[in-house]
């Protein structure tokens, strides 16, 4: 069931989200060679904690840390350990935060120094995917709009699109109908209206589009183990229109001109 959110419900979801972008800058402020992806998660789950908010992804379903970390070839769902970063590696940082009992969604993947064009191009087109995506999340059209906008955009730049996760709707929980796929065809799956909240989060791949989930059965990575990217806002139909509750603005102030 796709639940519709009141405007008061949707300044709760706001505020999550603001929470959430200031944490991912936080994490901006740590991401260097030589720091312990165990680390990152150490300073979100205390700066979360610090502000009010609670760690949504700790826990949930027996997961084990705030953060989703994914280092190269890891699409999603990493656990934070003593991996430490490596200059020329990127790291994705999908994390949930729960504030007054609404969620806001976010991922950005970062550059580890300096990177190699290959994956510079692999991200820069993930997050312009993303905004593909958000660009068609208008009253009226479908779900099917925004996962062919994702799809097209990557296929035709010659990356693969992963197919068993998805973005997902959001606000009391974390994960709520509809399901959002990034591939797919236009004018097909729910339709769009004023008061959904949705996460769109592109998983692209350098390599194949095809994924091997560990034996944790959390981490997921590509099965060639070529490097994916990640990047997700979470975004409201208000008026018709996409509006995006989360920011990339407090990485960008970390980054300056280091920014994907």
């Amino acid at each position: 069931m796709i639940f519709l959110k009141t405007p008061e419900e949707i300044e709760l979801i706001r505020k999550a989200c603001a929470l959430t972008s200031l944490t991912l800058g936080e994490i901006a402020k740590w991401v260097k060679p030589g720091v312990t992806t165990l680390k990152l998660d150490t300073i979100a789950r205390e700066f979360i904690l610090d502000n009010g908010g609670k760690p949504a992804c700790l826990g949930y379903a027996g997961f084990p840390a705030t953060v989703c970390i994914e280092v190269n070839e890891t699409v999603v769902h990493g656990f934070p350990s003593n991996y430490t970063l490596r200059e020329g590696d990127i790291v994705g940082t999908d994390l949930v935060v729960e504030l007054d009992g609404m969620n806001g969604d976010m991922c950005y993947t970062f550059p580890v120094g300096e990177i190699s064009d290959e994956k510079y191009q692999l991200c820069r087109t993930t997050k312009e995917s993303l905004y593909k995506g958000i660009e068609v999340c208008k009253e009226g059209n479908r779900i099917g709009d925004i996962s062919n906008a994702v799809q097209r955009y990557c296929q035709n730049r010659g990356y693969t699109v992963v197919r068993e996760m998805c973005g997902h709707g959001i606000g009391r929980d974390m994960h709520e109908d509809p399901e959002i796929p990034n591939y797919g065809r236009r004018a097909t799956g729910p339709v769009i209206r004023s008061g959904m909240v949705l996460c769109i989060e592109p998983m692209i791949n350098m390599g194949a589009r095809h994924i091997v989930i560990e034996r944790d059965g959390w981490n997921c990575r590509t099965r060639d183990r070529k490097p994916s990217a990640h990047y997700e806002h979470t975004v409201a139909v208000v008026d018709g229109k996409p509006e995006i509750l989360t920011s990339f603005e407090p990485v960008y102030e970390v980054l300056q001109d280091r920014f994907i």
